[in-house]
């Protein structure tokens, strides 16, 4: 169904005067990308089908890989789990980091397909939901697992949180993004934390750190000098967590505990430059918090300095 929707509107263009163009999030423009309510440059006709063609071989791939080689043990009735309280929620962040950054990349090439701005966020804005949440279904038949409502809403807040902020300002200004280090928990249990690198970027939640950026030069007025580029950044984590259970984590003489951090972040989207190959990888990159100094805040070491945090 969403693929017909999407084949409807190919050729659909919006009459409305465009407005102040929104900052650069694209993938190949040059120049800003218009607003919502802009109509767009005219482009191949054949860049739609090729998104389309893309997302529907991928999607499909994804499941059937999964169903093959990730879900490969006994089935159960369909169930429900809840697992709101394990692993300090650092999983249900993870579930609204990917469903946002699914969703502005669906956004953005249904862009650079062709569509005006409103399509492209209405047809593109619930992807990362749409993705993501038919694992719940992998899971709930799962007799280790279960499927988890919270799951579902973080991936629904993830997407909803990327349309918010196209509808409210026409572009992102409150970004998402994730830092890794390795730590030495996976290898007290590899076969839920990791066994490689691999593995340990998905599973060990405590060398994931989320942050949140914010374009602060986007609210300020125009002429300002603050760099678009510098963002100050709010970031979560937590430690010692080698079981999502207190007590087996007290057992093997482990307290799990958050961490908070205050630190900033160097948008790579706003350093200028010509070459496409460079705004590709640097929006690609944009999920990623860089390695920068920070603060850090938590109950058992009170307030941590770090020079270069990652």
């Amino acid at each position: 169904m969403i693929l017909g929707c999407l084949l409807a509107v190919a050729g659909a263009r919006a009459q409305v005067p465009p407005v102040r163009p929104a900052a650069n999030d694209s993938v190949t423009l040059l120049a800003p990308r218009p607003a919502l309510g802009a109509a767009p440059a005219p482009v191949p006709r054949h860049r739609l089908p090729l998104v389309i063609g893309t997302f529907a071989t991928g999607y499909a791939g994804t499941y059937y890989a999964l169903s093959r080689g990730w879900y490969t043990g006994p089935r159960s009735l369909f169930h429900w789990f809840d697992d709101s309280r394990e692993w300090k929620q650092l999983d249900k962040v993870g579930h609204l980091w990917g469903a946002f950054h699914e969703s502005r990349g669906a956004v953005d090439w249904l862009r650079w397909a062709g569509l005006t701005p409103k399509q492209a966020l209405w047809y593109g804005g619930f992807v990362g939901f749409l993705l993501q949440s038919p694992i719940e279904y992998f899971d709930g038949r799962d007799p280790a697992y279960g499927a988890s409502a919270t799951d579902l809403a973080a991936n629904f807040a993830g997407s909803a949180g990327l349309i918010a902020q196209q509808l409210a300002w026409g572009e992102v200004r409150l970004m998402p993004k994730v830092s890794f280090r390795k730590t030495p928990y996976a290898l007290r249990r590899p076969n839920v934390l990791g066994s490689n690198l691999g593995e340990r970027l998905l599973k060990d939640y405590n060398g994931q750190t989320y942050w949140l950026c914010a374009d602060v030069g986007a609210f300020l007025p125009e002429g300002s000098r603050w760099p678009r580029w510098l963002q100050p950044a709010l970031g979560y984590g937590a430690q010692q967590m080698l079981y999502n259970d207190a007590d087996a984590n007290r057992a093997a003489g482990l307290d799990a505990y958050r961490q908070y951090y205050l630190s900033f972040d160097i948008d790579l989207r706003h350093i200028p430059t010509r070459s496409k190959a460079l705004r590709t990888v640097f929006y690609v990159a944009s999920i990623f918090h860089l390695p920068a100094p920070a603060l850090e805040l938590n109950r058992k070491r009170g307030l941590v300095l770090h020079g270069l945090y990652h």
